[in-house]
């Protein structure tokens, strides 16, 4: 069985979109590494990058020429400053320079070297290929593939899967939620247990611990930096960032002044049934204001869905338990990166692939999952919550208007994310001897929706509101 850590489904790196943004950037950078274990990383003379698919339909809209500029000069997503994306970039395309890998300064042009094609490749609608050439005129190309979550491939690895999936790190091998659930109830232990074992296997207690602690932060200051940033969003569309105002009216004059004075201070505000309302959408739409700003998110297990699980789990800290700390973070993140993987093993969480269901359908279901964990229910019943939250996502197109992750994907988070709580509320009240519906079967549902879904809602903008709303419209 294929072994996925809850740290493959949940990235730290830069928005505006996993697929078109952090596995080109990715990707590059992969190449590089290419380059150079061959030994020609010093002969290349100039390069140019193909980008197939939906990579180029929504590619620009996506920030996906930027992303590869990023990649090719070396940069890091997890650790690049966000805030000199725009001088880089306007550098590289006013002196026509890139500096590859920030060791060589080779001529390139973004406008040809970049090119965009609307051919999809076979292997997976989010295709590229990187090019050079060589002091002896040789030339090198590599083709990758963005599946989606930041995960980059190669073609070959449909046929390197077997050999691969054959020898599993974890002690607790996984690729359906029945499985998981056996483990469940001979090992009597929770899921997060369960999986915590599994992570175990590929690293330290210590390393798991500072790494949940990393993503967590990325979470929090997200939802803060979106909760605390005025204007309008990049791109053309004009939008109004709104995480801004709902917040001001939600936080009235609690005084704090950092990210943990700011968690205690929402936890002393009214909590009546509209304002948890407005705080759950409020934090998701922050999160997803910041990554359409290209900012710094968790892909959770996307960037487009990015919003979902940090305010479902803000959700939890600030209304269901104030006591709440590092060790319920931990369980909750360690579940929602399992559930997450179950749908990547049994489906997709591409939008190129399987539309918006993919993304946000996924996160919901994860969060969903996560919560019921946390607010005691069974293993039978994080199941069954996961199983709900996505049987209402079933068939949701990706259909952004302009080609940017804005409309209508943040609203969608916040949507998403109500709808991982109220399935939790549903599961918690549910019993397992008697739920029609197992998780198993919406994973394979969503997966055949997928595939009958047609292109036009599968991330290229070529159906629904991205042609009924143009950017003159706007």
């Amino acid at each position: 069985m294929e072994s996925i850590s809850i740290f493959d489904m949940l990235k730290i790196g830069v928005g505006p979109s996993s697929s078109h943004t952090l596995g080109p950037w990715r990707a590059a950078t992969r190449w590089i590494e290419a380059l150079k274990t061959e030994g020609v990383f010093d002969e290349v003379t100039s390069v140019s990058v193909d980008l197939f698919g939906s990579l180029s339909l929504t590619g620009k809209g996506h920030a996906t020429d930027i992303a590869v500029l990023l990649g090719l000069s070396g940069f890091d997503p997890v650790t690049f400053p966000t805030e000199k994306i725009n001088t880089t970039i306007e550098r590289i395309q006013s002196e026509q320079v890139l500096a590859f890998n920030s060791e060589k300064d080779i001529p390139f042009s973004s406008e040809k070297n970049i090119i965009f094609h609307r051919k999809f490749l076979e292997f997976h609608p989010n295709g590229m290929t990187f090019h050079a050439t060589l002091k002896n005129g040789k030339k090198q190309s590599t083709t990758y593939y963005s599946i989606g979550g930041g995960f980059v491939v190669k073609e070959e690895r449909k046929r390197a899967k077997k050999k691969i999936e054959i020898f599993s790190h974890f002690p607790y091998p996984i690729q359906k939620a029945t499985e998981l659930l056996e483990y469940c109830q001979a090992k009597k232990k929770s899921i997060s247990e369960i999986v915590f074992e599994n992570e175990r296997a590929l690293r330290s207690e210590e390393k798991i611990n500072s790494k949940i602690e990393a993503i967590w932060q990325v979470m929090l200051e997200s939802m803060y930096e979106g909760c605390h940033t005025e204007g309008t969003l990049p791109g053309g569309l004009n939008v109004h960032r709104r995480a801004y105002d709902m917040h001001e009216k939600l936080i009235s004059d609690l005084p704090y002044s950092n990210t943990k004075e700011w968690l205690d201070a929402i936890r002393h505000t009214e909590v009546k049934f509209r304002q948890i309302l407005k705080w759950v959408s409020c934090f998701a739409l922050s999160v997803n204001e910041v990554n359409a700003s290209l900012g710094r998110v968790v892909t959770a297990p996307t960037n487009g869905s990015a919003g979902v699980i940090p305010s479902v789990l803000m959700y939890y800290l600030v209304i269901e338990n104030h006591d709440a700390g590092f060790e319920e973070i931990k369980k909750f993140l360690l579940v929602s990166g399992e559930i997450g993987s179950l749908f990547k093993k049994g489906a997709t969480i591409s939008a190129a692939m399987g539309g918006c269901q993919a993304e946000i359908g996924v996160s919901s279901a994860m969060a969903a999952g996560a919560l019921t964990e946390l607010m005691g229910g069974s293993p039978e019943q994080v199941l069954i919550a996961s199983e709900i939250a996505m049987e209402h996502h079933l068939g949701l197109t990706c259909d952004p208007i302009a080609g940017l992750v804005q409309i209508p994907c943040i609203e969608r988070n916040a949507m998403g994310a109500i709808k991982a709580i109220n399935a939790c509320e549903m599961a918690l009240e549910s019993d397992p001897t008697k739920a029609k519906v197992p998780l198993d079967k919406v994973i394979e549902t969503m997966w055949e929706t997928a595939k009958d879904m047609n292109h036009k809602y599968k991330e290229t903008s070529e159906g629904g509101l991205a042609v009924k709303v143009s950017l003159s419209d706007c």
